[in-house]
């Protein structure tokens, strides 16, 4: 079942979904849409494969349009997906967006062209219109991936407003991975119908109540049953939700990203095929690993959520 192309990414609390490997280091889809459904099942309102978590840039162009194909025909529905479909080279960003769109697929979470630095406005403007001409498609919808820390590349306000005023409801929103709350307030308040997601579940009561959508983070993969409460939460009972939330956030932050999720869900899955990622990351250390598990004992309720997750 191919989804039908819908202009509007869900709002709320999606996940920047892992991709399992196999063990030869390509995608495995069985896993992924596995995957893709738990987390759908679990307190996700939608998914965003193919990004920085779901370590696209180490995955070849081939394998990354597998994929996408592959999650299509599973018949996951096009509102709930927002695909990373950016690359250094405009032609391959071209190529994943149109096979996205072909999918079925019309939201796209592209980054900035990252191998260059210190272009300017004028280029990166040049690049992504360039990117909406080629791809030449009216469904096509543009989310703009503001990561500064890894791409090295921002995407500033003065560029939005460029773009929006070319382009209009094409260019439909951003998530901002920055971690800088004061950025992602400016974007929400400077840009009216423009749709901003937080990187990071830590500001998701705060991106709400501001007037943003939501959270498309790294580790909601294994935060999403807390994260859809703090969402769901009455706004006066919030408070201490997102406090927890947080918490998490900020204790699993200090692993790295990647191979900690994967481990978190070998643990609670029992599939050891959740350790393998793709070079130059490395799985967890045992000293890491026994790390986290002391950290993650802080937090009863994430652990008995993850757990009852896991069993769904």
């Amino acid at each position: 079942m191919v989804p039908v192309p819908t202009k509007e990414l869900v709002s709320g609390v999606l996940a920047a979904s892992l991709t399992p490997m196999t063990a030869a280091g390509s995608p495995d889809h069985k896993m992924a849409v596995g995957h893709i459904r738990w987390l759908l099942r679990n307190g996700c309102d939608g998914v965003a494969p193919l990004g920085t978590t779901g370590e696209a840039n180490s995955i070849s162009l081939a394998d990354r349009m597998a994929l996408i194909e592959a999650i299509a025909a599973a018949g996951i529905p096009a509102d709930r997906v927002i695909v990373g479909t950016g690359n250094c080279a405009l032609g391959d960003t071209v190529a994943l967006t149109r096979c996205a769109l072909q999918a079925g697929y019309a939201n796209a979470l592209v980054l900035p062209p990252f191998y260059y630095k210190g272009v300017t406005d004028d280029g990166l403007y040049a690049y992504f219109s360039a990117l909406i001409e080629r791809v030449g498609d009216a469904k096509f919808r543009l989310y703009l991936y503001h990561f500064p820390q890894m791409s090295a590349v921002p995407v500033s306000a003065a560029l939005i407003g460029r773009l929006r005023a070319a382009f209009g409801d094409v260019v439909a929103g951003l998530k901002d991975s920055s971690g800088d709350w004061a950025n992602t307030q400016h974007l929400i308040d400077s840009f009216p119908d423009f749709r901003v997601y937080s990187g990071s579940e830590q500001y998701l009561a705060d991106n709400v109540a501001a007037g943003g959508v939501g959270c498309i983070s790294a580790t909601v993969n294994v935060t999403a049953p807390l994260a859809a409460q703090v969402l769901r939460a009455d706004p006066a009972k919030r408070a201490p939700l997102q406090a927890e939330l947080t918490a998490i956030r900020l204790a699993l932050q200090g692993f790295p990203t990647i191979p900690a999720q994967k481990r978190l869900l070998e643990w609670h899955t029992g599939n050891a095929a959740w350790r393998h990622v793709q070079p130059p990351l490395l799985p967890l250390t045992e000293a890491m690993a026994a790390d986290m598990r002391r950290k993650v004992a802080d937090f009863p309720l994430f652990r008995e959520q993850i757990a009852l997750a896991a069993a769904s």
